[in-house]
């Protein structure tokens, strides 16, 4: 299984980006696929995370009412759209797959599958 993510780039503050994820690989079936991402010199950190059908979400406290995470199963891609984006978004995105335990899914050890990344730097 692979994860394709893009979309990242640099924006002012206040702007707007939306970041993709596509997912390839045979028998690709996980009940969670989502965003983590990781700001200069911090550790990797829980973004949200969508169910495989799209019925859940979930966010971290930082990015609600801000991003919004959806997927399009017929072509098995995750999207995070990101608005009034502030200089604190900047970080390595990361997009994620796997099938952790409601318990766990904030925690990046619970996923499997990992894309390779984008960065998104929001300027002041």
């Amino acid at each position: 299984v692979q994860l394709q993510a893009s979309g990242g780039g640099l924006v002012q503050a206040g702007g707007s980006l939306r970041l993709s994820c596509a997912a390839s690989g045979t028998s690709f079936s996980t009940r969670y696929m989502g965003w983590f991402r990781q700001p200069p010199g911090k550790e990797r950190e829980f973004v949200a995370v969508i169910s495989r059908f799209g019925l859940n979400t979930y966010y971290a406290d930082s990015v609600k009412g801000r991003f919004t995470i959806s997927i399009n199963n017929a072509k098995n891609t995750v999207y995070l759209q990101m608005n009034s984006l502030n200089p604190e978004d900047t970080a390595f995105y990361y997009c994620a797959a796997g099938s952790p335990i409601t318990s766990y899914r904030n925690f990046p050890s619970a996923y499997n599958y990992w894309g390779q990344g984008t960065q998104v730097t929001v300027s002041s």
